[in-house]
């Protein structure tokens, strides 16, 4: 691969596989740049050092993290419309923001930042971007609801139940993913790239859809 062909971008994506495959501290320049076919003294014509690289990485996952919601652009004009049940849109939108996560390149990036949360403040600073926007999410969707008078939540209560479910998304959405990621481990001769040909583990979603249900009834009253 000629020089001309290699960008930051490309840099930073060889990092976020590196780091996927051997975690981010084990990830030397010379996994970069074997894996770009370039000589490890190229890459500082793009990063003055390996410290430059890891900033640039974090910065890049968190811009495109923070494209990805747990709502579409869709969604509120949906419930507006009077087109869509509480417990039908929650399970829709669960398992389409879970199958988000199991595809490069959001997966590989997912558990850079997730891994790095503990060690470095600006990741965990995208965590809990990415936290606040599930949870911001979810407020507007009940809210949505509430106006169309499909749910009865005290406007009091709302930021309490969005809080709850938030975290339960969450929550289950680190483990599905832990687990996917686990199943690749076991499998060391298919590779990292195996997890993105997995078919969606749909047992365990419909288990966390279904426990989902009963929390929203317990806190949305449907």
């Amino acid at each position: 691969m000629s020089k001309k062909n290699i960008s930051q971008e490309k840099i930073i994506q060889s990092f976020i596989s590196s780091a996927f495959e051997k975690s981010p501290g084990a990830t030397s320049l010379s996994d970069i740049s074997d894996m770009l076919g370039i000589k490890k003294a190229s890459l500082y014509n793009h990063f003055e050092s390996r410290d430059a690289m890891y900033d640039a990485t974090l910065e890049f996952c968190a811009s495109e993290i923070a494209k990805v919601g747990f709502k579409t652009e869709q969604t509120i004009d949906a419930i507006i419309k009077n087109k869509t049940a509480p417990n039908v849109l929650f399970k829709k939108l669960i398992t389409r923001f879970f199958n988000l996560f199991e595809n490069e390149p959001l997966f590989e990036m997912y558990s850079f930042v997730r891994t790095e949360q503990y060690f470095n403040i600006k990741a965990l600073e995208i965590v809990r971007a990415e936290n606040k926007k599930i949870y911001d999410d979810i407020f507007h969707i009940i809210e949505a609801f509430n106006a169309v008078g499909k749910l009865k939540v005290k406007d009091k209560e709302i930021a309490e139940t969005s809080n709850v479910l938030s975290a339960f998304i969450i929550h289950n959405r680190d483990f599905y993913i832990a687990n996917r990621k686990e199943i690749v481990r076991q499998n060391p001769e298919s590779g990292a790239g195996s997890l993105f040909a997995l078919p969606t583990d749909g047992q365990a979603l419909n288990k966390i859809t279904k426990s989902c249900e009963i929390m929203m009834k317990k806190y949305l009253g449907f």
